[in-house]
C-alpha cells in the first residue's frame, strides 16, 4: 500500500511520540495525570510561539541568537507598564512595538547592509539584556501583576483547554495558512532557498528577510508574555531558556518531517516539551536536561544540513547496495 506523501514521517512521528510517553509514564506515573499534562501544554504554548517565529527565520537560511536577549528586555517593559498601572493591552503593545523594533534592526542590518547574522544577533541580544536590567537595576517587577488581569492567560480555560494552548494553535493555524496558502509564504521559501534567483523573480528578498526577524521577535515577546502570566512577576531572566528548546524544536522537526515548516516545528517542539517537563518531573537536575536537549539539538543540525546530507551521499556512491536479484544473477551466471 501507497501511503500519501509526508504519511510515513507523520507515522514515525506519532510513534516517537507514544514511545516518549510511554517511556516517562513507566518511569513516573504521575507524567500523564491532568496536572502533568496540563503543566506540557503551558510550556509548549511558551517554547512553541519562540520556535514558529524562528521557524521564519530559519525557513530564510539565517540564524537568530537575539531570543534571550529580546526576551529579556520584553520581559521586564512589559513589567514596568504593568507596575505604572497601564491597562495589559497597553502592556502587550508596547512589549510588541518593542520587539518588532528590534527585529527590524537586525534584520535591515542583515539583509539591507549585509552583517553577518550570528554576529548582528549576538550582538543585539547582549544589548537587549543589558537595558533588561534599566528599569529596577535586576529587582523583580511584580506590582499590579494580578489586578492586571495577566495571570487569566495562564489560569483561564475554554472548552477544556487553557488559553496559552489556545493561542499557540491558532497562532499555528494562521502561520501555516500564510506560508502554505498563500504568495507571501512561497516568497518565503523562495528566498531562503535561492535568494538570486527569487530576486530575479520580483521578489525583495531583503524585505523577506527583514520581516523575518521582525516576526521572530514579535513571537518571543508573546512567549514571553505567557512566561510573565505563569509566574506572576517580570525578571531579567524572563525567557533565557526559550532559545535552545526552540532551536531544537525547528531542527528536530525539520530533521522528523522532512523540511522546515509551521508543522514540522509543532511536531519537534511538542517532543521537546515532552522530554523537557518528563525530566523535571522524575527530578532530573536541569543540566542533565539541557544537555539532552543540546545533544538532540546537535542530531536534529546534523541530519538536516546540506553538508551532512552530501556527506551520506559520498558514503553511498563509495559503498553502493548492491542488488540481491543481480547477486542471484551472477551467480547463476
Amino acid at each position: 500500500m501507497n501511503l500519501p506523501k509526508g504519511a510515513g514521517r507523520a507515522l514515525a512521528f506519532a510513534l516517537l511520540v507514544a514511545l516518549v510517553g510511554a517511556a516517562f509514564t513507566l518511569a513516573e506515573p504521575r507524567f500523564l495525570t491532568q496536572a502533568s499534562l496540563a503543566g506540557i501544554a503551558r510550556h509548549m504554548a511558551a517554547n512553541g510561539l519562540a520556535a514558529l517565529g524562528l521557524t521564519f527565520v530559519v525557513i530564510v537560511r539565517k540564524f537568530d541568537l537575539s531570543i534571550g536577549g529580546v526576551a529579556a528586555f520584553s520581559a521586564m517593559s512589559m513589567g514596568a507598564v504593568i507596575a505604572a498601572g497601564m491597562p495589559l493591552w497597553v502592556a502587550v503593545l508596547v512589549g510588541i512595538a518593542l520587539g518588532a523594533a528590534l527585529g527590524a534592526i537586525s534584520g535591515i542590518a542583515i539583509s539591507r547592509f549585509g552583517f553577518p547574522d550570528i554576529v548582528t544577533t549576538i550582538a543585539v541580544g547582549s544589548v537587549c539584556a543589558g537595558l533588561a536590567f534599566l528599569y529596577t537595576g535586576g529587582r523583580s517587577i511584580f506590582e499590579n501583576f494580578f489586578q492586571s488581569g495577566i495571570t487569566d492567560l495562564n489560569d483561564a480555560r475554554v472548552l477544556g483547554l487553557g488559553v496559552s494552548l489556545w493561542f499557540l494553535l491558532i497562532a499555528y493555524g494562521l502561520a501555516w495558512l500564510v506560508m502554505h496558502r498563500t504568495r507571501t509564504g512561497h516568497a518565503f521559501y523562495a528566498t531562503g532557498e535561492n535568494p538570486r534567483a527569487a530576486h530575479f523573480s520580483g521578489i525583495a528578498t531583503s524585505r523577506f528577510v527583514a520581516l523575518a526577524y521582525i516576526l521572530c521577535a514579535i513571537a518571543t515577546v508573546l512567549a514571553v508574555l505567557l512566561i510573565l502570566a505563569e509566574s506572576g512577576n517580570a525578571e531579567t531572566n524572563k525567557g533565557a531558556n526559550l532559545m535552545m528548546p526552540a532551536y531544537a524544536g525547528v531542527f528536530l522537526g525539520a530533521a522528523i518531517m522532512g523540511g522546515t515548516s509551521v508543522l514540522s516545528t509543532f511536531a519537534g517542539i511538542l517532543l521537546i516539551t515532552m522530554l523537557l517537563d518528563g525530566f523535571s518531573l522524575m527530578g532530573v537536575p536541569y543540566y542533565y536536561s539541557d544537555g539532552v536537549v543540546s545533544l538532540i539539538l546537535l542530531m536534529g543540525v546534523i541530519a538536516f544540513s546540506d553538508s551532512a546530507r552530501g556527506w551520506a551521499s559520498s558514503l553511498r556512491v563509495l559503498f553502493p547496495l548492491r542488488n540481491p536479484s543481480s547477486n542471484s544473477r551472477e551467480r547463476q551466471v
